[in-house]
């Protein structure tokens, strides 16, 4: 079934932590995930970034966010934020 073609409206869905949210409408989420590295059979952390879409800028820097996939929106951003997980612990958002 894993090789089976990706149905219409399944979009993939990541859970990060934002990072900047300095631009209008757009936040740069910061998704990490721990693999165990092929030849050292150590875990290492893998990060990516991903600019996503916040309609109406409710994200905050440390706030853990739901984004999926979408449409091209911009040059570098094809997400948007579904939804908030976690709001930041601190007022002001300082991780």
């Amino acid at each position: 079934m894993e090789n089976s073609p990706k149905k219409r409206g399944q979009h993939k869905v990541r859970t990060g932590v934002v990072v900047s949210d300095k631009m209008d409408k757009t936040v740069v989420v910061e998704v990490s995930q721990t693999v165990l590295h092929p030849v050292y059979k150590k875990y290492v952390r893998r990060r990516k970034r991903f600019m996503a879409h916040d309609e109406e800028n409710r994200c905050r820097i440390g706030d853990e966010v739901t984004i999926v996939e979408t449409r091209p929106l911009s040059r570098r951003k094809n997400w948007r934020v579904q939804k908030i997980v976690k709001e930041a612990s601190l007022p002001g958002g300082a991780l």
